[in-house]
C-alpha cells in the first residue's frame, strides 16, 4: 500500500470555500481515476500563523497505480486547483509505503 499525502496550507479568508470545493470537486475527481482505494481530509493543529492548514491522504494500492496518478492525472489536477486557489495556498507533497499495519483488537 503507498499513502499519498498532500498538506495544504490555505488563507483563511477562503479556507470554507476551498473545503467545500476539494470536497464536491477535487477529491472525488481523484478518487474517479481509480488509482486510490480511499482518502481521508484531516485537519493539521499546531499550523503556521496566518494559514489553515490540512492533509489529504489517499490510499493507492500499489506503487504501479501511485505512478499512473502521477504520470496520466495529477498534472491536469494539480492545475486545476492552482488555477483556482492561485497565491492563496502552499502545498506540499509527500509519499510513502505502507511497511506495516496495527490495528486494534
Amino acid at each position: 500500500m503507498i499513502l499519498y499525502n498532500v498538506t495544504v496550507s490555505i488563507d483563511p479568508a477562503i479556507a470554507d470555500e476551498w473545503l467545500e470545493w476539494m470536497r464536491s470537486r477535487h477529491i472525488p475527481d481523484v478518487m474517479a481515476t481509480g488509482c486510490f482505494l480511499e482518502s481521508r481530509i484531516s485537519r493539521v493543529h499546531g499550523e503556521e500563523e496566518g494559514g489553515l492548514t490540512y492533509a489529504i491522504t489517499y490510499l493507492s494500492p500499489s506503487q504501479e497505480k501511485m505512478e499512473e496518478y502521477r504520470d496520466m492525472h495529477a498534472p491536469e489536477l494539480q492545475k486545476e486547483h492552482s488555477d483556482r486557489f492561485a497565491g492563496r495556498f502552499a502545498a506540499f507533497r509527500t509519499i510513502l509505503s505502507v511497511i506495516e499495519e496495527y490495528r486494534q483488537a
